[in-house]
């Protein structure tokens, strides 16, 4: 009964027509740099209030999917990271695209997203209420220790300079100190002015430090010498036959982006960011640099994105408690239309549920055929002359940095993190470590600070509790092995250096 009343309500002409529209809606609002998924989302609650709700469900579902996964276009293409998930693995992809890669990299990346979301579709349908109850179990301790995780991929993913790469994290965790202190909300570093009381904005940032920097390098390259854009080329086959190839990068990335994204707060950023290094220094595939290595990163981090998002709803629709702030516009619109998330609505309304949970496989199949046409459509928009793109780029940055904030401030801050970002890349010093720094310097600050309130200082917590040891010994043993192989590898390299050595 159940299940018929599912498959008349997915055949329903609206509701496609719906998923349709969001799908081509959220493809093109995350292929421009600086427009997020999340606004996707907020921008859609306007129109979506009249519809019905599962309507109204599956245009914030689908279009939230489709923007994570856009996001990569201009990551590969332009050297900028449509959305903060994507910036994890930018120079791989922007790499792959310049040695004529195009369709290998952009490949990977919507087949693995769509394997991604998938994935975490089926594990939605079948082990939500089991795994619910796990994320839920977690406290400030285990937030501090999975926070601290994500900050040590700053020493993963960084190039083979780890002083320039820690150089990098410090000044991104410089930045998340600005604003309102988390625990006493006392102003700190803000020089008195109130447009920094909520501290340095991670989409400004992200838009100076990879759009406008990218801006200003192409901008100092002759116009005759200038690397052109290599034709994309067939997609499908190839991004079916390296799918086949890293089968295990993609179930490896879906499964991280499935439990990062069950931990209420973590996001899609945290799960790439996590993902990507545990590809480049967990696996030998990932740790080579030739091109298949990248495309092992890559497959591992896009898969991780997207099934981070079905990983959200895991808490939020079995416990009404968000999993990330889209998932928090999803629970608000479904109790403004009378569907109280909990356990409840597994009893009372199972088909609407599980509906909505048959979307998520609709929307990432749906992903694949529209992902290819708008890679082809965004490559055929940059095959125009430069005088006609990069001021319609640097248009969409400002808009972008103007619209997450709607101050001036923030495109000011763009501008600003722009002249920075392309003095750290012109002397070799990472960006990407920077950004995470920004991301996860809060969570790390005030969940440290919250637990020593609550132990009186007593700095035990953070192992008494068996969840959060694991992951504190987990954390500490990547320091150990990243940081013993770097001493080691400069100790062998001196040995090697010296007169006489053989």
């Amino acid at each position: 009964m159940v299940m018929s009343t599912v498959l008349s309500n997915l055949l329903d002409p609206f509701l496609i027509f719906v998923v349709f529209a969001a799908a081509l809606y959220g493809l093109v609002i995350g292929a421009i740099p600086g427009l997020t998924a999340l606004m996707a989302s907020a921008l859609l609650v306007p129109f979506i209030i009249f519809m019905d709700p599962i309507p109204a469900v599956a245009a914030i579902v689908t279009a939230s999917a489709m923007a994570i996964f856009a996001g990569d276009i201009p990551s590969a293409l332009l050297r900028m990271p449509g959305t903060p998930a994507s910036a994890a693995y930018t120079e791989d992809a922007y790499g792959l695209v310049m040695r004529g890669k195009a369709a290998s990299s952009l490949g990977a990346g919507v087949m693995a997203s769509a394997v991604g979301g998938l994935f975490s579709a089926l594990v939605l349908s079948l082990a939500a209420p089991s795994l619910a109850s796990v994320a839920l179990s977690f406290s400030s301790v285990e937030y501090f220790w999975l926070g601290l995780m994500g900050l040590s991929c700053a020493t993963l993913v960084t190039s083979d300079s780890l002083v320039k790469g820690l150089l990098s994290l410090f000044f991104g965790l410089a930045l998340a100190t600005v604003g309102m202190d988390p625990t006493s909300g006392i102003p700190r570093f803000t020089f008195g002015s109130v447009d920094l009381l909520g501290g340095f904005g991670l989409i400004p940032v992200l838009i100076g430090f990879f759009a406008i920097s990218e801006l200003m390098r192409n901008a100092c390259i002759p116009t005759e010498t200038r690397q052109k854009l290599p034709p994309v080329g067939p997609i499908l086959g190839v991004s079916l036959r390296g799918l086949w190839s890293h089968r295990v990068g993609v179930t490896k990335g879906s499964l991280i982006g499935t439990v990062v994204g069950i931990l209420p707060g973590a996001g899609s950023d945290i799960a790439a960011w996590i993902s990507y290094a545990v590809a480049r220094r967990g696996s030998k595939r990932g740790r080579r640099m030739d091109d298949d290595g990248a495309l092992e990163r890559i497959t591992v981090a896009s898969a991780a994105n997207n099934a981070s998002l079905g990983g959200a709803y895991i808490p939020a629709t079995v416990f009404g408690i968000p999993g990330d702030a889209i998932s928090a516009i999803v629970i608000s619109v479904m109790f403004i239309k009378g569907i109280n998330p909990g356990p409840t609505l597994f009893m009372n309304q199972p088909a609407t549920i599980y509906t909505i949970f048959a979307i998520f496989f609709l929307a990432n199949i749906a992903m694949v055929p529209l992902g290819i046409l708008m890679v082809r459509a965004f490559g055929a928009v940059l095959r125009l002359p430069p005088v006609y793109i990069t001021p319609l780029i640097l248009l969409f940055c400002i808009v972008g940095a103007f619209s997450v904030e709607n101050t001036i401030i923030a495109v000011a801050m763009a501008a600003i993190f722009g002249v920075l970002g392309w003095f750290l890349a012109a002397n070799g010093i990472p960006l990407a470590p920077a950004i995470l720094g920004l991301i996860l310097g809060p969570l790390i600050e005030q969940t440290f600070m919250t637990t020593m309130l609550k132990a009186q200082g007593d700095y035990s917590v953070f192992f008494d509790r068996q969840i959060g040891s694991w992951l504190a010994y987990v954390t500490i043993a990547v320091w150990v092995v990243v940081l013993g192989s770097r001493v080691i590898g400069a100790l062998r390299e001196r040995r090697a250096a010296r007169p006489g050595a053989s």
